[in-house]
């Protein structure tokens, strides 16, 4: 009993969880490990039922039985950007889900030596496994040349994955963006593309090109920008003058904000004079004037797969051979019918 003589309240365990899921404590043990063998049914109502009663595995214990740490390791060389942000919230929810706790290491830079020295550290933290979020391809061929012991996963959001990673199919993203901006009635479509050498920037680029080319459309140079509002401020008061563009696809959403920001300030209205369409569907999208039409790629959805991925490999099971995830266009007041440079 309490000083105050109210009962201590007593942590949830296994057999608690069993019974409000209507599971055996076997299941409930084999869900926590991910074992493909359970139904996804039987596995949401044991995660239901452990968010429920606020269950917290006996990680040490676990730990003790199987050589584990229970310690994943995340690996971010985007640092602020909201797709890796998004992510690495929902691996750290799905991570908490099955028992494990999380590392995170930002590289400061993508040169090797910050990249071997962040790997060094997480192995020095006995991490089971690394999940990898990086924005450029050099980083996962330093990577792999590192000769890691441990599983790795890499979150990619590129034009597909090799058996050790799960993408979003950022191509077909970019080209809804700029079909629907054809399918408007614009044929004279720029596109403000994202740094060189970054794996979204060049998939949506790629994604333009494709789509100008079915459409037997010529496409204009594109303009390479910095992912920064900024950067799309100042592209808006340069490209207020010319008169051979009437939608703009830019690689993200903070350019476009940036860009129909410089457009105002130049006199140039959208979606009236000039179309915008931007790719992520950041939550101020929305919330903008006018609001923002966009392409929404769920990157939650992609954190979780990483999590059962990697889990996957860490208890030496095949692991799930997940499709692209498709992303979806979100039409808001930014895009209109063909406009007319005045």
């Amino acid at each position: 009993m309490s000083g105050n003589g109210e009962a201590r309240a007593k942590p949830a365990s296994i057999r608690d969880v069993a019974r409000l899921a209507s599971v055996s404590h076997q299941t409930v043990s084999r869900v926590l490990n991910d074992h493909p063998s359970i139904r996804t049914e039987t596995r949401q109502r044991v995660l239901d039922a452990i968010r429920t009663l606020d269950y917290r595995p006996n990680l040490a214990a676990r730990a003790l039985a199987s050589a584990r740490t229970n310690l994943l390791g995340i690996l971010s060389a985007t640092v602020g950007e909201y797709g890796t942000t998004s992510a690495i919230v929902a691996i750290e929810q799905a991570a908490r889900e099955r028992g494990y706790s999380i590392s995170t290491l930002n590289l400061p830079d993508s040169t090797p030596e910050a990249i071997g020295e962040a790997v060094r550290l997480l192995q020095h933290e006995q991490v089971d496994g690394i999940i990898v979020l990086a924005p450029q391809m050099r980083v996962y061929n330093v990577i792999g040349g590192l000769g890691l012991t441990v599983p790795i996963v890499s979150l990619q959001t590129s034009t597909g994955g090799s058996a050790e990673s799960v993408a979003s199919d950022q191509v077909l993203g970019a080209r809804m963006a700029v079909e629907h901006l054809i399918g408007l009635g614009h044929s004279d479509i720029l596109h403000i593309a994202g740094p060189q050498d970054w794996i979204e920037a060049e998939s949506r680029m790629r994604g333009y090109l494709d789509a100008m080319f079915e459409a037997d459309l010529s496409a204009l140079p594109p303009v390479r920008g910095d992912w920064t509002a900024d950067f799309g401020h100042f592209a808006g008061r340069e490209l207020a003058g010319r008169r051979d563009v009437t939608a703009v696809f830019a690689a993200n959403d903070l350019m476009a904000v940036g860009l129909m920001h410089g457009f105002r300030d130049a006199g140039v209205r959208v979606p009236d004079d000039i179309c915008v369409i931007g790719f992520d569907d950041i939550p101020v999208a929305a919330h903008v004037w006018p609001t923002l039409s966009t392409v929404r790629v769920n990157f939650a959805e992609l954190g979780r797969r990483a999590v059962t991925h990697l889990l996957a490999s860490i208890d030496r099971h095949e692991p799930p051979v997940f499709e692209l995830l498709s992303p979806e266009l979100i039409v808001r007041e930014s895009t209109t019918a063909q406009a007319t440079r005045r």
